[in-house]
C-alpha cells in the first residue's frame, strides 16, 4: 500500500500469525503490544484514527496474556492488538479479549453534533484516509478502517447501521464484514445496526467471527466452487458513478476467471425497492410504520427469490469514490449498503481496485441470513487465487 507508507512502517503480520507466534512463545504479547503502541504514537498525529490510546492498560493486559499462555491456556487470538470503535467499544469486545486480544485504544467516530457527512474525529483532529489525506476514510467506523489500512493494528471492531463498516472498508482498501442483524448483541434499538470487523485478510475476519459467535473452526465446511452469484451495479434504484461500478465489475470478472463465482441471471423485474424511506422511518421516532412494512416486505420477497437461485448478490460497495472532508453534499454514500441493514442480511466488502484518484474501491458481497461463513470462505478463496484488487 504505497499511500500507507507515509505514516510509518506498517505491521505486516496478520492476527493469525501474531496469535500463532505468541501461543508458540516465539513472540511475547508484551512486545507485540509495545510495537503497536509505538506505531500508533508515530502515525496518529497525522492519521487521527484514535480518540484514546490505552498504553498502560494494554501493557498490563499483554502481561496477563503471556502468563495465561505460559500456564498452558489456549487463546485463539493470543496477543493480537485490537482497536475498538468508540470509547464504549470495550463492552462489545468482550469475546475478543477473552480470546486473548489486547485492546490498544478507541477509534474515531463522527464528532458530537456533526452532520452525517462528517466521518471521523480523533484526538488530533479529523481522521484522514491513509491513501489521501484530503479524502475521508468513510464512516462511521472511520478510525477503525484507517488504523487497519495503515498497519497500526491487524484487526479493529466496527458497527454497521447503514454501511458504517463496509463503506470505510471500501474506501480504505481493507475487508469489512457486517454480521446478520440480530445474530450478535447490539445496543441499537431500531435493529438496523449489527457488529462488524475491519481486517486486512479474510482469515483474520474469520477469526473475529469465531470469537464473537462461538463457532469452532471444525464447524466450517468450505462451499463447493464456483459459488453462484447475481451481479447488480445499482440494485435497481441507485445512481452510482461509473468508476466504482467499473472497478467492482472488474473484480467480479476476476472472481469468475479464478473459478470463485459463476454469474447467473437475476430474477426478472426491478431488483430491490429503495430502502431510504424504511431506514429513515426506523430512525425517526413517531414515524409512520407503513413505509417500513412496505419496503421491508417487498425487499424480503425479492431477496428471497434472488437467493433461491443464487448464493450471493454482488454490487459495488459505495456509489462514489472517497469524497473530501467537506462532505458528499446530497449524495448518500449508503445508497448500496443500507438495504441490507433493513433486511438484515450479512454483507462483506472486498477491495476491488483503485480509482484514478489513487483511492480504493470496494465490491460488496451479500449472502442469505446466517451465512457469514459463506462470505468469509469466498473472500478467502478470492485472496488465495489472487482475485482481490
Amino acid at each position: 500500500m504505497a499511500g500507507v507508507h507515509r505514516y510509518g512502517s506498517p505491521a505486516s503480520a496478520s492476527a493469525g500469525e501474531i496469535a500463532s507466534a505468541v501461543r508458540g512463545r516465539r513472540l511475547r504479547a508484551v512486545d507485540v503490544a509495545a510495537e503497536a503502541l509505538a506505531r500508533i504514537e508515530r502515525a496518529d498525529p497525522v492519521l487521527c484514527a484514535f480518540t484514546e490510546v490505552w498504553g498502560e492498560e494494554a501493557a498490563a493486559r499483554a502481561e496477563e496474556v503471556d502468563a495465561r499462555v505460559a500456564a498452558g491456556e489456549f487463546l485463539p487470538l493470543a496477543g493480537v492488538p485490537v482497536a475498538v470503535k468508540g470509547r464504549r467499544g470495550r463492552r462489545a469486545a468482550g469475546p475478543l479479549l477473552a480470546a486473548g486480544c489486547v485492546a490498544v485504544g478507541a477509534t474515531s467516530v463522527p464528532g458530537p453534533g456533526t452532520p452525517w457527512q462528517t466521518w471521523g474525529l480523533g484526538a488530533h483532529g479529523r481522521t484522514v484516509n491513509p491513501w489521501r489525506a484530503d479524502r475521508t476514510p468513510g464512516g462511521s467506523s472511520a478510525g477503525s478502517a484507517a488504523a487497519v489500512a495503515a498497519g497500526l493494528v491487524p484487526l479493529a471492531t466496527g458497527s454497521d447501521g447503514a454501511g458504517s463498516v463496509r463503506i470505510p472498508a471500501a474506501w480504505c482498501g481493507v475487508l469489512g464484514l457486517k454480521a446478520t442483524n440480530g445474530r450478535l448483541p447490539s445496543p441499537d434499538r431500531t435493529g438496523l445496526a449489527a457488529p462488524g470487523v475491519l481486517t486486512r485478510t479474510a482469515s483474520d475476519a474469520a477469526a473475529w467471527w469465531r470469537a464473537m459467535s462461538g463457532r469452532p473452526p471444525a464447524g466450517e465446511v468450505p462451499p463447493p466452487l464456483p459459488v453462484t452469484a447475481v451481479w447488480s451495479p445499482d440494485l435497481g434504484f441507485a445512481c452510482p458513478d461509473p468508476e466504482p461500478v467499473a472497478l467492482a465489475r472488474a473484480a467480479v470478472g476476476r472472481l469468475a476467471d479464478a473459478g470463485v463465482v459463476r454469474l447467473v441471471r437475476p430474477p426478472a423485474g426491478p431488483l430491490l425497492l429503495d430502502p431510504a424511506p424504511a431506514w429513515l422511518a426506523l430512525r425517526t421516532p413517531g414515524a409512520d410504520p407503513a413505509a417500513v412494512h412496505r419496503v421491508r416486505a417487498g425487499n424480503d420477497r425479492r431477496l428471497g427469490l434472488l437467493f433461491s437461485g443464487a448464493e450471493l448478490l454482488l454490487t459495488p460497495t459505495a456509489p462514489t469514490a472517497p469524497h473530501g472532508h467537506e462532505g458528499p453534499g446530497d449524495v448518500y454514500s449508503t445508497a448500496l449498503t443500507w438495504a441490507f441493514n433493513v433486511s438484515g442480511h450479512p454483507a462483506l466488502s472486498l477491495t476491488a481496485g483503485f480509482g484514478a484518484d489513487g483511492c480504493p474501491a470496494g465490491l460488496q458481497l451479500v449472502a442469505p441470513h446466517g451465512r457469514e461463513e459463506l462470505l468469509l470462505a469466498v473472500a478467502g478463496e478470492a485472496e488465495r487465487r489472487g482475485a482481490v484488487g
